[in-house]
């Protein structure tokens, strides 16, 4: 960051499209970090005001006020009041939603009071003429005291006029409040507020002592008047109400000067759409066929790419090995690194494609009455509405979902969410999921167009679902604590989705997923085959035992060098891991090499085939490397000379996946969430027990 660069806050309510117009200031300079001393994500990016100014754009978590009722809110708190003054913005820009002004106003009227130059941008004008809505610009900019611009970020209109208002608000560094809460309110006690310190305006003055929230640079005697202030708590909510009331008033009169709203000109289709996507038959009907035209697609579209990543890496390994000199560098490129990279990379149109919907889902404002239609159900079952964005999350990553709990206010029904949620099916799951599915699943068509493949993955996120609706009954009727809830959810308008806002989401989703799947998946390939290139002094004669034995005498030399390499991963470290745990698995239909990629994807579950492919590589001295699915397609079980990885040992493996928890993450996020590992450790031994006992039903039902 450069010294002269502009740090700003982009700040607004939820659905005030935000995301949209950080993305347009920013481009692709963007990054993404966390907050100061919490687990909540912060985007920064780099926007080009002009040829000789660039800003540093914080997108803030959205809220409806300063006043925080979550941890995702109260980080706005902390930043506006310079908390950590490094974090605090030169300018702040508010963005509001040209049809809920008066609601964004609060937020604006609470961030003005701070005495920090404030941009506001009215997104959404572009359905203006649609909502017969018309404002008097000028006007709104004089009687809010600050720069107003009116934006469409979906259509990039109006984003170099809120980069000229961005540097005017810079350069005039001064910045008026627009109410003043102690007029109206009680003037003696909010001017002895004011006295007690010239560096902070009135407003941050009165959110320290509401709030309990104090700036790096306050003084302890200044901590201690403000104290003082604390004494009465009525008084103080009183207060706080009275002041909500006030700034209603306050913005009540400009908009009736400013904004006008002809519902006679307006036409829209939002009611007659929520009629059929929130429809108490219909809408579920709707939801349940989305679904099932998304992991259809999931399968239909990444069969090409997936096919050519596969090949394209086997290549690598084999080019590796006849191209470069025999030695330990060779095998563990060869065996090691290409295979466990491959593992990864595979999977990414699958991932990519899922991350695609979920990300138009989000942007159309369809996500919102999926929330609103299962709050219906989401109560029988002790959770709350919000617990729904949790559970849709989840099919993404559980770790960011366990985190978004964070908005359910109600202690057991937040904590009932935090421990279900690991069983919907999340990215993670998907790989292992795709290359059993190929394995045992032909991919046929039923009734001429629906892929059997999809229709399996779509039952087993289906399943993931259906057991943590189960799951969270079972807790509320067991969990005894009390609590209160109420539910509120925002039903933002439809909109197209912007094809810039769909990329950025999906490339920084699976750029997320590769990184950090891949440093585990890579770093678990190389021990892997170390531990399976290596072992105990019996481990050295193999080769010379097998050579000597009679048995051998007519086998080709092909066949010769596959049964030491074989014989010698059985003999290795990782073989001896592996037979260990094979008598606990084997009666679920495993053998000692999948035991070995049971035990390493406790770290995460997509390291499953990663670790397969490291193993059957090293079992493999063929020149000619097979790809990840060819080498577990020919994997054949010793004892009945069948498939390896047949129908129901498949079946299997895909129920335990369904119910294990396997994710060391997620574990070390319940924990941080609920501060204790009570609840993480009977996660991790109940979701297991479930896994290891619905698994072995399976196995012995379909064998």
């Amino acid at each position: 960051m450069a010294k002269n660069d502009i740090k700003v806050a982009l700040i607004g309510n939820p659905n005030t499209g935000k995301t949209s117009l950080f993305n347009q200031l920013t481009g692709l300079n963007q990054k993404v970090g966390n907050y100061p001393g919490v687990t909540v994500d912060k985007k920064e990016g780099v926007s080009k005001l002009s040829s000789t100014q660039n800003a540093i754009i914080t997108d803030l978590p959205g809220t409806y006020s300063i006043n925080p009722t979550s941890l995702d809110e109260s980080i706005v708190l902390k930043t506006l009041l310079k908390k950590d003054i490094k974090e605090s913005p030169d300018v702040i820009l508010v963005v509001a939603d040209v049809e809920n002004l008066k609601r964004n106003l609060l937020l604006f009227s609470q961030i003005k009071d701070l005495e920090v130059p404030t941009v506001l941008a009215i997104n959404m004008v572009d359905q203006m003429n649609r909502k017969g809505i018309t404002i008097d610009l000028s006007l709104l900019k004089k009687e809010l005291n600050t720069e107003v611009v009116l934006i469409s970020a979906r259509k990039n209109e109006g984003i170099n006029e809120v980069k000229s208002a961005i540097i005017r608000c810079h350069v005039a560094a001064k910045a008026s409040p627009l109410c003043g809460i102690n007029h109206q309110i009680d003037p003696d006690y909010f001017d002895k507020l004011k006295e007690i310190s010239p560096n902070y305006s009135l407003y941050e003055l009165w959110l320290m002592v509401t709030q309990n929230n104090y700036p790096d640079t306050i003084t302890k005697s200044e901590k201690e008047k403000l104290l003082a202030f604390k004494k009465d708590v009525s008084k103080l909510k009183k207060y706080q109400h009275k002041e909500t009331i006030y700034r209603y008033q306050e913005i009540n009169k400009i908009l009736k000067k400013t904004y006008i709203v002809d519902k006679t000109k307006a036409t829209d289709l939002r009611g007659k759409l929520d009629k059929i996507f929130t429809h108490k038959i219909f809408g579920y009907f709707f939801f349940v066929l989305l679904l099932f035209l998304i992991f259809q697609s999931v399968f239909d579209w990444a069969t090409l790419p997936m096919d050519l990543i596969d090949n394209t890496f086997a290549s690598l390994s084999n080019f590796a090995r006849s191209n470069l000199d025999p030695g330990v560098l060779t095998d563990l490129l060869a065996e090691g690194i290409i295979p466990g990279i491959g593992g990864v990379i595979i999977f990414i149109p699958q991932i990519a494609i899922l991350f695609l919907f979920i990300a138009i889902l989000e942007e159309t404002g369809y996500m919102s009455r999926v929330v609103f239609l299962m709050d219906k159900i989401m109560r029988r079952f002790g959770m709350n509405g919000k617990s729904v964005i949790p559970l849709i999350s989840g099919t993404a990553c559980a770790i960011p979902a366990i985190m978004a709990t964070r908005t359910i206010s109600s202690w057991k029904e937040r904590l009932i969410t935090i421990l279900v949620t690991p069983f919907t099916t999340c990215s993670a799951r998907l790989p292992v999921y795709a290359i059993l599915i190929s394995l045992i699943i032909p991919d046929t068509k039923i009734l001429g167009f629906i892929n059997l493949q999809g229709l399996v993955l779509l039952s087993l996120y289906a399943l993931g679902f259906i057991t943590a609706i189960i799951a969270a009954y079972i807790l509320h009727k067991t969990l005894d604590i009390k609590t209160r809830s109420f539910f509120v959810v925002e039903m933002p308008n439809y909109k197209l989705p912007s094809f810039k806002n769909v990329f950025f989401e999906v490339v920084e989703k699976t750029k997320s997923f590769v990184l950090e799947a891949g440093k585990i998946i890579l770093a678990l390939s190389v021990v892997l085959w170390f531990l399976a290139s290596n072992g105990p002094s019996s481990f050295d004669n193999v080769a010379q035992n097998i050579e000597k034995d009679p048995i051998n005498i007519n086998l080709s030399t092909k066949e010769l060098q596959q049964k030491i390499a074989s014989v010698k991963l059985e003999k290795s470290y990782i073989g001896i891991l592996g037979k260990t745990v094979e008598p606990v698995i084997k009666p679920l239909g495993y053998d000692w090499k999948i035991g070995i990629a049971l035990i390493t994807s406790l770290a995460a579950r997509e390291v499953f085939v990663g670790t397969l492919a490291t193993i059957y590589s090293v079992a493999s001295d063929d020149e000619n490397t097979a790809t990840i699915k060819e080498k577990m397609q020919s994997e054949v079980n010793t004892v009945t000379g069948e498939k390896r990885f047949n129908f129901p040992v498949g079946m299997s493996l895909m129920i335990f996946y369904a119910f294990a928890m396997q994710c060391m993450a997620t574990l070390a996020i319940v924990k941080r969430e609920t501060k204790t590992w009570k609840w993480p450790l009977i996660q991790l031994f109940g979701m297991g027990l479930l896994a290891y006992v619905a698994s072995f039903i399976t196995y012995q039902i379909l064998s």
